[in-house]
């Protein structure tokens, strides 16, 4: 049986005003027992350190609820947010979902 995906994309700036959206959009995949989570950060302009914090709740939640998160697309400001906050380290990103398509959901 294939693995159930969804796929969420935020828009513009992912600030404190943003996070609920994406929260509850990450709600929503975990209790529809979605397998693999994208975050798809490719129309994502900015991002601060409660749009950050948002993506660490959405990684656990997700991980609680037995399911994979991914992120790619992510522009050179929320690549250097990332690796000055370690969360590189933490997060498996994509540089792009052509990437994503061919390492998560074509492993063979």
């Amino acid at each position: 049986m294939s693995p159930v995906l969804k796929v969420i994309q935020p828009v513009g700036i992912l600030d404190g005003t943003q996070v609920n959206h994406l929260r509850q959009e990450i709600n929503n995949a975990v209790t529809a027992s979605t397998d693999i989570v994208l975050i798809d950060l490719e129309n994502v302009t900015f991002m601060d350190s409660s749009g950050l914090g948002a993506l660490v709740i959405a990684l656990k939640s997700v991980r609680s609820a037995g399911g994979k998160l991914f992120l790619c697309s992510i522009n050179d400001q929320v690549k250097m947010l990332f690796q000055l906050t370690s969360m590189d380290r933490v997060f498996e990103i994509f540089p792009n979902r052509a990437e994503f398509n061919q390492a998560v959901l074509l492993p063979n």
